[in-house]
């Protein structure tokens, strides 16, 4: 984990690095009182709260705007924890700074618009180094991502962590917002040097799942954890169904396991990792000969004058080779995205053919 990386911002954080409090600032009982029962927890190093909510839709809260900031910097200061809290425009950089907010965060909805992340970009290239956290746009677009981080970098911004927190999806699930865990490993690939942070509490807009989303993340190296956190979630302003009390805060957190990831004896894992080496060349080669046969097919289409697409045919395809993978236990959703894959590159080589 990159917990050495963020310890240059200046405090002495945990490992994982953990960052808790409520989705919004509602009131300064409120979030005294929740910040308060979260430092007992001894599970704390930065809090959250939201000062300003981007809704989707008009006539819901928004936020108590820029008087809650003194009591979020009164609720950390409290218990000697840092603060963070969401900005969208150069308004929300200044005020924040101008009351003593420790480090800032651009939300989904914000880094999605290169307009709006370069105008925070602008506001922060004064020479003042605050930590920034970058959320994934909430489409789930990698270069994107990676053009928010290079903005803030861009303004002489050299403490900066991103934040999964899912992606938005036409498609109902039992997430909130899909997970996409190979766009969060792609950006640790392109930027391992940024520290990355998981947000279960956005990716499963419901408590129950926050412990499976926070130990998956863990088990794949993420730098830290996220959790939203009310002193009574079911009557919160925003985001309730996926606010957790202080205490069951505590308990997720203690409930979560850190694995090791240095590997003492590897001749086991090394013996394994060759069987996998063998195995994927085996499919290229198969994937291959499909190939080969593919084109075969476009050249039989291009000479008798048949479409590429054959919709019947490839329903067929799908329904058999699902029923092949349940029973090697193997799940739908990975046979789909297979065979998309695979039915994608075969139009492409018959195409080529055909032209």
């Amino acid at each position: 984990m990159n917990i050495k990386k963020l310890n240059e911002w200046g405090w002495d954080f945990t490992d994982p690095l953990l960052i808790a409090g409520p989705c919004s600032v509602e009131s300064e009982e409120q979030v005294m009182e929740t910040v308060k029962l979260l430092g007992e927890t001894n599970k704390v190093d930065i809090v959250r709260g939201g000062i300003w909510k981007p809704r989707t839709r008009p006539n819901s809260f928004e936020g108590v705007g820029e008087k809650g900031l003194k009591w979020l910097v009164s609720a950390g200061r409290a218990i000697g924890k840092p603060v963070c809290c969401e900005v969208a425009n150069a308004m929300h950089v200044h005020q924040a700074l101008r009351s003593g907010i420790d480090m800032l965060w651009i939300g989904a909805r914000t880094s999605v618009n290169p307009f709006a992340v370069q105008e925070i970009a602008d506001a922060l290239s004064n020479g003042v180094d605050v930590p920034v956290m970058i959320k994934n746009p909430i489409n789930p677009d990698l270069n994107l991502w990676i053009g928010a981080v290079e903005r803030i970098l861009n303004a002489g911004i050299t403490k900066v962590a991103v934040i999964h927190r899912g992606f938005s999806s036409y498609h109902h699930t039992k997430y909130r917002n899909q997970p996409r865990w190979e766009l969060p490993i792609a950006f640790k690939r392109k930027m391992p040097e940024v520290p990355i942070i998981n947000d279960p509490s956005h990716i499963c807009g419901r408590r129950d799942l926050l412990q499976e989303v926070a130990q998956k993340s863990l088990d794949l190296d993420f730098d830290g954890l996220m959790i939203e956190s009310h002193i009574n979630p079911d009557r919160a302003l925003s985001d309730a169904k996926q606010q957790v009390t202080p205490e069951d805060y505590g308990k997720l957190i203690e409930s979560l396991v850190l694995r090791n990831p240095e590997i003492k004896d590897t001749t086991l894992l090394d013996e394994l990792r060759d069987e996998i080496d063998g195995v994927d060349r085996e499919i290229i080669e198969i994937l291959a000969k499909r190939m080969d046969i593919a084109r075969a097919i476009g050249d039989y289409k291009k000479k008798n004058e048949i479409t590429i697409l054959q919709s019947k045919r490839w329903d067929t395809i799908i329904k058999d080779r699902m029923e092949q993978g349940k029973e090697k236990a193997l799940t739908e959703d990975f046979i789909q995205e297979l065979y998309n894959a695979i039915h994608k590159e075969s139009i492409r080589q018959q195409s080529k053919v055909m032209n």
